[in-house]
């Protein structure tokens, strides 16, 4: 174990109370691995009585790296630059305060809970990064500093997994919040829910659906229990036929009466949430040089005070706010479109972050990792940074060309004449929620999952089939009409030939679709059997063979729902995709 003297030194810098250095500055390049690594000068001298401190489960000493902090080596050639004037500093475990005006480490007042999230994977990469340099331990103490959480009870999953599909709410409201943000947003608003997206990532992390969710929907939000600043709990009443917007701020209602809402409205428990204040748009744009951004038509909106020219324009700072801000330059100038233009610039800083200028540049990285956190409020299940660089790496897995952008599926409100909200789409919304609940990719990825799972079904009914005298099996109403597997006994036996079918009776569950079960060895039996039923591959279910009456093996074919009677096509699988409209965080799109 290291001396307790190298132990306080982590502790006093994790608080920020270090020598105030640039980070980007102290980045020098590892000839043994090839990556930069943060070393830092020696902290400043303490006071002899400890200031506050933020709890973390990670307060104990952690050795990084061989040797300690660092190795006696200086930045290589077209490495990042180091101070005029100033030698490579000793290395020692230790953290850089952080830049004027920004507060070091968590103090007495929470901030506001108001935020303004459209960058749902800001700063995945320079967690990333950060995380795995020999300095990634203390750089990420100090970066918790800057991170604020919100309880919000059972409605969060509590603990990360690594190993699971995960739901992250991604939420911005449009209260004014930081400095130059006056002149967005409703200027009395508690905080609505401006900006919704549900971010499913995949088990296998091959692809991940963002799902944004209109402001103006019109939702039932359930009543929602709250910890209050004193640690009390009360519970706000719910709200029928309500804006979704309000389930945010209103009453006092937490992003957890939001998480409910979701959950109420798209039948998707989100386990997480984040959100981050206008100023992320600001300091994200700005830190990777600007975001690429595309308009069909020349822009100037006088509300927005956004001007661009037709065609490819680089944005960033207030001219990247006033991007995701407008509406009245897009489409029908109303949320759904303006939606549209947010997932596209979205899709955009992805590319932007994990492009090569940004990952080999460490000034980029740290201002990356610096804004991003600063931004954030999350719940307390993954209020640590050790905790939010596990859901970076996670989301790193995830390639561009299988992010799906899509939208829950809407049409206009029928109880108003003049539209001004909308409704979900029954005949499609449903079949989207089911898809992604079911860890379903709208991407190649899925597609190319069905095309091999298709021609593995159809192979199933290729090759030699039995003669109808020698199928064994047991016929059960697994869901049909009463009568249904007497009466497919009776033409199977007469009409069919199959004597060696038997009622079994009532299934033990109700099946939607109607299945035949058989071993290896019964294959070609089965083959006959669905000829006969006019059954397709998807209906036939490789297993285990049952004892008919007689102790000799049979199948097992179990009515469902879907049957009709004798006669009818049975488990067809040919659903056809997804009647929705979608992007992908690969391709570049022109707002229109």
């Amino acid at each position: 174990m290291a001396p307790t003297e190298d132990r306080t030194s982590v502790d006093a810098q994790s608080r920020g109370r270090a020598d105030n250095v640039d980070p980007a500055d102290q980045w020098v390049l590892n000839p043994a691995t090839g990556e930069y690594e943060l070393r830092l000068g020696p902290s400043a001298p303490q006071s002899p009585v400890p200031g506050p401190r933020r709890s973390s489960p990670h307060t104990a000493h952690h050795p990084v790296g061989p040797g300690g902090m660092g190795h006696p080596y200086g930045a290589a050639p077209g490495g990042p630059p180091r101070a005029p004037g100033r030698e490579v500093p000793a290395p020692r475990r230790g953290t850089p305060e952080p830049p004027p005006g920004r507060r070091s480490g968590r103090s007495g007042q929470r901030k506001p809970k108001a935020r303004k999230a459209l960058l749902w994977a800001g700063g995945t990469m320079a967690f990333v990064v950060l995380a795995t340099g020999t300095a990634g331990y203390v750089y990420l103490k100090h970066l918790e500093g800057n991170v604020d959480t919100t309880d919000v009870g059972d409605a969060g999953s509590g603990d990360f997994s690594k190993d699971e599909a995960f739901n992250i709410l991604v939420l911005g409201t449009d209260k004014r919040t930081g400095s130059g943000n006056d002149g967005y947003g409703d200027a009395g608003s508690v905080g609505h829910a401006d900006t919704t997206i549900l971010l499913h990532v995949a088990k296998d992390r091959t692809n991940a659906t963002a799902l944004s969710i209109p402001r103006d929907l019109i939702v039932d939000i359930p009543d929602c229990p709250t910890k209050l600043e004193d640690g009390t709990e009360k519970v706000i009443p719910g709200l029928q036929g309500a804006r979704f917007n309000r389930s945010l701020g209103e009453g006092g209602r937490d992003p957890g009466c939001t998480m409910r809402t979701v959950e109420k409205v798209t039948g998707i428990k989100p386990d997480h949430f984040m959100m981050a204040d206008f100023n992320a748009v600001k300091t994200l744009t700005s830190a990777v040089d600007g975001v690429d951004v595309c308009v069909e038509h020349a822009v100037n909106d006088k509300q927005s005070k956004l001007a661009l020219p037709a065609g490819k324009s680089k944005v960033e700072g207030e001219q990247a706010l006033a991007f995701v801000r407008t509406r009245h330059s897009f489409g029908n100038e109303g949320d759904l479109d303006r939606i549209k233009v947010q997932q596209h610039f979205l899709a955009s800083l992805m590319r932007k972050m994990s492009s090569g200028d940004t990952l080999t540049s460490p000034t980029k990285l740290v201002k990356l990792a610096e804004a991003a956190t600063d931004a954030l409020t999350v719940d307390t299940g993954i209020g640590s940074v050790s905790t939010l660089k596990d859901v970076a790496l996670e989301l790193k897995k995830v390639p561009p060309k299988n992010i799906s952008f899509t939208t829950v599926p809407v049409k206009d409100n029928p109880a108003e004449t003049v539209k001004a909200t909308v409704v979900v789409d029954e005949s499609k919304a449903p079949r989207l929620f089911a898809a992604i609940a079911g860890d379903v990719s709208l991407t190649e990825v899925e597609k190319k999952r069905e095309r091999k799972e298709k021609a593995a079904v159809a192979a199933r009914l290729q090759g030699a089939k039995a003669p109808a005298s020698e199928v064994r099996v047991q016929v059960l109403n697994g869901g049909a009409p009463a009568g249904s597997a007497q009466e497919t006994l009776r033409w199977l036996q007469v009409d069919e030939g199959v004597s060696k079918s038997e009622n079994a009776g009532n299934a033990p569950e109700t099946l939607k679709k109607t299945t035949l079960e058989y071993a290896p060895d019964q294959a070609d039996q089965a083959r006959r059997l669905a000829t006969i039923l006019g059954m397709s591959g998807s209906a036939l279910k490789p297993g285990e063979s049952v004892t008919n009456s007689q102790g000799l093996p049979a199948m097992t074919l179990t009515l469902g729902k879907d049957f009709t009677g004798v006669g009818s096509q049975l488990g067809d699988s040919a659903a056809g995709p997804l009647d929705v409209e979608k992007s992908t965080a690969d391709k570049v799109e022109c707002a229109s």
